[in-house]
């Protein structure tokens, strides 16, 4: 399938900066930049309307820029402390989402979608973990995500404290464990 050329109106991560001519595939043009005004398709008619607003499209981003980075300032350091139920080893029934986090983030003062968190992969154990909140496509923030069975053990993690205890014993059963090799056992036909 051929590729679909469009002009970045924002600057996309991963793919180029506002302005710029990219080609990429139709369904990520269809489903996802052209939906969310991301990109226009490149064509006569949408360059010549570009070139137009150019400079007024590049103001308002600067506008926007400098209001992320202003209240990037303000959130700077940010935690989150989700409680979730966790067996005894520290994982968690479930998972911590990027709604999740939002909401965590809304509680804590910093109004952001679900969209805004970068979830490298879903957080499935207690425990400390800094995730990326995207403020502005050139402005992001790193918030500490606290998951922890209680409020008390949330602040012994915040404190660096250990607070799962199925993890030494896993060591110990682990040194006690012997391998099963094929050629010690006795054959029938020897």
């Amino acid at each position: 399938m051929a590729a679909v050329e469009l002009i970045l109106l924002q600057r996309v991560e991963k793919l180029g900066q506002m302005g710029e001519l990219v080609k990429v595939k139709p369904g990520y043009a269809r489903n996802f930049l052209l939906p969310q005004k991301k990109a226009i398709r490149a064509n006569k008619a949408n360059l010549a309307q570009f070139e137009t607003q150019r400079v007024q499209l590049e103001a308002q981003n600067i506008k926007r820029r400098e209001e992320a980075e202003r209240l990037a300032e303000r959130v700077q350091g940010l935690s989150v402390t989700i409680i979730r139920q966790a067996g005894e080893s520290g994982s968690l029934y479930g998972s911590v989402s990027s709604r999740d986090i939002a909401d965590g983030c809304s509680e804590g003062g910093l109004t952001v979608s679900r969209d805004q968190v970068v979830l490298e992969h879903p957080i499935k154990t207690l425990g400390l973990t800094t995730v990326r909140v995207v403020l502005h496509p050139e402005v992001s923030i790193p918030v500490i995500v606290n998951v922890a069975r209680s409020l008390e053990e949330a602040e012994k993690q915040i404190r660096g404290e250990r607070v799962t205890g199925g993890a030494e014993e896993t060591l110990e059963l682990e040194s006690d464990i012997q391998l099963f090799d094929p050629n010690s056992v006795p054959r029938d036909d020897d």
